[in-house]
This record gives structure tokens, sequence and C-alpha cells, in this order.
């Protein structure tokens, strides 16, 4: 049968609330949340408030909005408490080992040398004012390596004969003639002339000391911000191998065979300038007889220091600049022919010289060596820093205050490490020529070239949410962003 039960209007009252709900905590059906007011005011529960601040994603500020998260702005702080604390507190790495090999020579090198404590004393002193005071800490921690090597080159006069190895007088030759048929050195010096003297010293006798510092100053004005530091650390331990190398396997350069054959060499014997003596006639000048005359390391022929210290200038400046590569490889080339013409190396001596600066560069560029944008003209437009081709961990660059080469916006740094960066920077695009990144201007990439298209992962959502560059931070601020 029909059911003809009356049926209640739709504006009947709704059931009233359970007694323990009061009025202002009565649900409502439109809305998922009992507490309107209470949940806009705090809309994250409160199991989540308190995470550990190790990752979050933090908004890159411009320089006018805070000058703190400026990448090319210097330390000037010349606090030592500070310094003291983060050593006391920091975790030491296996790449810590970089500052034994540092300290060790330094050690060596006071130890053979003549004995003035206080004189000694005083210059121990002052290095650790200037690598404690933060201000001063940035330009001398990343040069420390070259300032040793410059030590350790000129104190190994010094060390006793009863403890050098043998004097190797025929190695040198004798591959020169296995590898090329010849000894190029002879031949490229057996005619000589005036005009040829001049291109050859220039390169030689000028270049070598004077474009290491030209390099620097070029990386620090025109390069990505944290180059300079990469390349002083690289220049001085290479150099520092070479020199080691020159002491523990000494052999005659050419200049030797030309004035004494191949009759034994003993320690004690005077060095010769070789072709740069022709210089010194030339000018009326003591530039370079007594110098090379009294080297402290006449037999170190091998490696070619000269080529070694080319290549690695090379090598930096086109990665750096590879719009003038093919005139940095035609220094190379240049001071190459020069050491020959002047009767100071070997081909094979500039053969091992470049085998070292290549390992030294291939090593710092893959873990440490900012990558450059090359949209940008001067370090002063860069927003922020991408480093090596590597995954790992660490802090912010000695420009910066901190120790490591790592983000630049990264805080909590050390700056005693050689550098290592977040694993976020490591996963960076580096797409473009010689590594910089193609991606806006204003937003660091955390994706690969192989993860170009990948769009499912949170940074991929964050890009899209936010109108700046977006830093490696934390969960925070991550879920604010989805709340929002």
């Amino acid at each position: 049968m029909p059911d003809f039960s009356p049926v209640l209007p739709l504006t009947a009252s709704a059931p009233s609330s359970p007694p323990h709900l009061s009025k202002a905590t009565s649900p409502n059906p439109l809305l998922p949340l009992y507490n309107l007011a209470a949940n806009l005011k705090n809309p994250i529960p409160a199991k989540f408030k308190k995470v550990k601040p190790s990752l979050r994603l933090q908004r890159v500020k411009s320089k006018d909005e805070s000058a703190s998260h400026d990448v090319t702005k210097l330390q000037t702080s010349f606090a030592i408490l500070p310094s003291l604390k983060e050593l006391r507190n920091r975790r030491w790495t296996l790449w810590d080992l970089q500052h034994v090999v540092t300290f060790g020579c330094l050690a060596f090198c006071l130890l053979i040398t003549p004995s003035a404590p206080f004189l000694k004393s005083a210059a121990m002193g002052a290095l650790a004012l200037l690598l404690l005071m933060p201000a001063t800490r940035q330009f001398f921690l990343p040069s420390l390596p070259i300032w040793v090597y410059l030590f350790y080159f000129f104190a190994s006069r010094f060390i006793a004969p009863e403890y050098r190895p043998h004097i190797w007088v025929k190695v040198l030759p004798a591959l020169e003639n296995v590898l090329y048929g010849a000894n190029l050195s002879n031949i490229l010096s057996a005619h000589t002339y005036t005009v040829l003297d001049i291109i050859a010293w220039i390169p030689y006798g000028l270049g070598h000391f004077v474009l290491p510092l030209l390099t620097s100053v070029m990386l620090f004005l025109f390069a990505a911000p944290g180059s300079t530091p990469v390349w002083a650390r690289a220049f001085g331990y290479m150099s520092i191998l070479g020199v080691t190398i020159q002491i523990l396997f000494p052999c005659t350069p050419p200049w030797y065979e030309t004035q004494h054959g191949l009759e034994p060499a003993h320690y004690g014997m005077e060095g010769s300038p070789a072709g740069l003596r022709r210089i010194d006639e030339l000018f009326g000048i003591d530039m370079y007889t007594t110098s090379f005359t009294t080297a402290p390391v006449p037999f170190g022929a091998f490696p070619s220091l000269h080529g070694g210290d080319a290549v690695l200038e090379a090598l930096f400046l086109q990665y750096c600049f590879p719009r003038f590569r093919a005139y940095i490889i035609g220094y190379v080339v240049w001071i190459a022919w020069s050491t020959m013409y002047l009767n100071h190396h070997y081909a094979i001596d500039l053969v091992g010289g470049g085998i070292i600066a290549a390992v030294t560069y291939y090593i710092a560029r893959t873990r440490w060596l900012p990558r450059p944008q090359l949209d940008k003209t001067t370090r002063w437009e860069y927003e922020y820093v991408e480093f090596g081709d590597r995954v790992r961990s660490g802090g912010l660059d000695e420009e910066y205050g901190g120790m490591g080469l790592g983000l630049l916006q990264r805080r909590g740094s050390d700056e005693w490490t050689l550098g290592s960066s977040s694993s976020f920077d490591s996963m960076s695009r580096g797409d473009t020529l010689c590594g910089s990144s193609s991606s806006s201007p204003n937003i660091l990439s955390p994706t690969t070239p192989n993860d170009d298209h990948h769009h499912g992962d949170l940074w991929s959502k964050v890009r899209t949410t936010s109108p700046r560059g977006l830093v490696a931070v934390g969960e925070e601020e991550q879920r604010e962003l989805y709340v929002r």
C-alpha cells in the first residue's frame, strides 16, 4: 500500500548538537574544519610545528632585499672568537688532510732553515691571526698553499746533501730520443737570434711570474664568485707537488748537457740562466744570471713548472672565458717553445708538467670549481652559484665567511674544508657551454640535464609558485607553501 505518512518540510530544524559541543565549536556541514577561526590562525597541526631545520626551501633575496644573501659579499669582520668556536665545533673530514699536507710542508721548511726562533715564532703568530680573522682568512686561507710553495722552494737549498737522492743525468735525454727520435731542445736552441730571444723571454721570463697573479684578478672580477679560491689552491698544491718531485727525482736540464755533456752531476754545482743570459747582456741588467746561478733547485728539470703553470692557467681561463680559448692555447704553445729555445727544459719535462696540471684541474673542476654563467660579465651579476659536477655535502666558499665551496646561500658553513656543497646543488643543471646553467637567471635549477623533463618532484611544483630563485633549505617552509 502507498505510504501516506506526512513529509517533513525542508525547513525543519536540524538535529540538535551534542551537549558536549558549544555553539562556537559546532560543526559546519559546509566546511571540513570544526573551528575555522582557530585553523586560519594556525593552519599547521601542532605535531608538525617542531621540525629539524636541516633542509628548507628559502627564497633567495636580491641585493636590495638583503645584503646577507649577496653571493658576491666579502667578509669584513676581524673577530677571532667566532672563528675559534667554529673550529671547535666543526666536523673534520677526509678533505681536511689538505691542511695536514700544507702545515706539514710548512713545518719541514721551518725545521731545515737556519735557526731564528724569535722570527719564526712571530711569523707563525701573524699567520695564525690572518687565518682566524674572517676578513683576512678569506684571502690567506685559499692562497696559503701558494705561500707555502714559495717558502718550500727557497728553503729546499738547506737540505743537506747526504739526505738528497742521486742526480740523474742520462734519463731525460734518453727519454727524449726514445719518444721523439731527437733532442728537441738542442735542435731549437742550436740557432739563436736577438728577435727570437726577446720573443722567448716574454712568456718565460715575464709571463711565468705575472700571469698567476693576473689570472687571480681576472677570476675574481669576471668569473663566478668562488673561482679564485679554487684556482689558488690548485696552483699551490700543484706547485708543491712539482717541487717535491724535483727534489726526490733530480734531473739535469738541457743546459747541463750543453755545458758538461753526460758527466755525473753533484750537489753544490752552480745553476745556469742558459738563454736568459743573452737577455741580461742585451739590456745590461742582471735580472736572471745571479738568480739562476744560485737557484735552490738547479737540477729541477722534471717536471717543468713553467709548462705546468701555463697549462693550469689555460685550463682555468678557457673554462671561465671560453671565447678566449684560441688565445689561451696559443700562449701555452708559445711558452712551451720558449722553454726549449732558451735551453731550460726538455719536451718530456713539459709533458710531465702538463699532465700534473691537467689532473689537478680535473679534480678541482669536478668537485669545487664554480660553473660559469655565460650571460654574466662580472661577479656582481651573479645571484647564485653552482659548483662542480659531483655529489657532495658541505658549506660555503672562503670569500663569504664559509669554509667550503657549496651553495653560497647555505648557512652554517665551514671554511676549512676545500669545498663540498649540498646534494641539491650537485644535481643542478649544467647543460650549456662550459657547464653554465641554461635555466632562468632567477631560478636555481636542482635537476640534471637528464632530468630536464621531469616535473613530478617537489622542486617542479615549487618553481611554478615562486617568483624568485630558490635555494635548498627544509620542511617547515614546504608545508607553508602547500598550505598557501
